[in-house]
């Protein structure tokens, strides 16, 4: 009986307690997926069209679904996907020395010494009407930490397809620039997109690890009261 009477405080605590985690595990960037913009509409410059949240500029562009192989801007050789695994708009950037600018954003809240998962889409192709195989990747720091994502070996009048990518960093202050500059070689020009940017605490944090702690305490408290319910009833 003892135990019946804990059982809708435990449950609610537990469901608590997840959620919890996954509050601790929320996506630290906005606009990851390139939706908000407060200029033009895509497709379009990224000067122009201004992705919210986002600082960028040169030959970055904001595309809409779809648009990747139609005009204005750079057109790749098809068939692309119309849109990447996130769905929505997504970023496209000529990858060749001197063309490319980063995509930033200033990521705050951040625990120092605390590592972080950067996962994200990429994808590669080749400007319609040129020719010869490329590769290309993204290059992306938090802070002063700088990695690189997988190589994309991208045939002539190709396209590579999209892929998940995950990199983790250190926090080594409170608030970091987090940057993806698109670096391309081979025939011209390299074209990389990106999408469905996050960044998320690589473990929950110690609020959390606490709060279950005390639902397990509950846990425990649950079996020995109908331990001892059980014992009474026997005797």
């Amino acid at each position: 009986m003892i135990f019946r009477k804990r059982s809708p405080v435990l449950i609610p605590a537990i469901l608590l307690a997840l959620l919890t985690c996954q509050i601790a595990r929320a996506n630290l960037v906005t606009n990851g997926g390139f939706e908000f913009y407060t200029g033009t509409a895509p497709k379009d410059f990224t000067s122009n069209s201004l992705p919210t949240d986002w600082s960028t500029g040169g030959y970055v562009y904001l595309d809409a679904p779809g648009t990747a192989v139609t005009p204005p801007g750079i057109q790749v050789w098809g068939p692309f996907p119309n849109t990447s695994p996130q769905g929505g708009n997504f970023i496209e950037s000529d990858g060749s020395a001197g063309l490319a600018f980063p995509v930033s954003q200033t990521i705050s809240g951040l625990t120092v010494g605390q590592t972080y998962n950067v996962s994200f889409y990429q994808a590669a192709g080749q400007e319609l009407n040129d020719s010869g195989a490329t590769t290309e990747l993204w290059q992306v720091s938090l802070g002063s930490d700088i990695q690189t994502s997988a190589i994309m070996n991208t045939p002539s009048q190709g396209v590579f397809l999209w892929e998940p990518q995950t990199l983790t960093y250190t926090a080594t202050s409170t608030s970091e620039l987090l940057s993806f500059l698109a670096v391309g070689s081979g025939g011209v020009p390299p074209i990389v997109f990106l999408d469905g940017v996050d960044m998320e605490s690589s473990v929950p944090e110690p609020s959390a690890f606490m709060l279950l702690a005390g639902v397990g305490t509950v846990i425990a408290l649950g079996r020995l009261g109908r331990r001892a319910t059980a014992k009474s009833s026997a005797a």
